[in-house]
């Protein structure tokens, strides 16, 4: 397959996650993957919706500037919980406690996107919102499910595309495909409102 779209444009993957890459394999198109260089740190104040489309855009934005001739899409995700926003827990201590908070309980993701036309500079962006509402929660649920995913490097604890489904109550969205950090619906209107049919 070639790596550039019928028009001659490259569609690329400003991001280093597999999860999205793996998403975005889904609308089989070809793309490629580059890397951003973004400081993802929060600004004082920012609440999530902001962060996450501010972030998108950023790493868009960065790839763009060295690709002359591409679409490039930038994503970010957010989860909230308590009007505080939980980042990876990035071990199994940090895993345990984000779960035992979650239990019971409905944690909130703000997933942003950004499609930029380098060549135009034209850029749609959106924030897809996702409500995950936890089961009650054992101590033993917990470290069962964590000793056999591992979760560590995913916002609050768990893979909702794995085994992690097991945790929730129910799924509240437009998009499951935004929980796991890539909104295909959303993606799929903006590629065509930048002349990319999928279909």
């Amino acid at each position: 397959m070639s790596a550039t779209l019928s028009d001659g444009r490259c569609l690329i993957l400003a991001s280093t996650s597999s999860f999205r890459r793996e998403l975005l394999a889904r609308l089989a198109l070809p793309f490629t993957v580059q890397a951003p260089d973004v400081d993802e740190t929060g600004r004082p104040g920012e609440h999530a919706p902001a962060l996450v489309a501010r972030l998108a855009e950023a790493k868009a934005a960065a790839v763009a500037r060295q690709q002359p001739a591409a679409l490039v899409i930038g994503s970010d995700q957010a989860a909230v919980l308590d009007g505080a926003i939980i980042g990876k827990p990035g071990n199994h201590e940090g895993a345990v406690v984000q779960l035992q908070r979650a239990a019971g309980r409905t944690v909130v993701f703000y997933t942003g996107l950004c499609l930029l036309d380098s060549a135009s500079g034209h850029r749609q962006i959106a924030v897809e919102e996702f409500r995950v509402v936890f089961r009650a929660l054992t101590p033993a649920m917990i470290e069962a499910y964590l000793q056999r995913e591992q979760p560590y490097q995913c916002a609050g604890s768990f893979k909702s595309e794995g085994l992690g489904i097991a945790l929730f109550e129910r799924l509240e969205g437009a998009d499951p495909t935004s929980l796991i950090g890539l909104p295909l619906i959303r993606l799929t209107r903006m590629l065509e409102a930048a002349g990319v049919m999928v279909l």
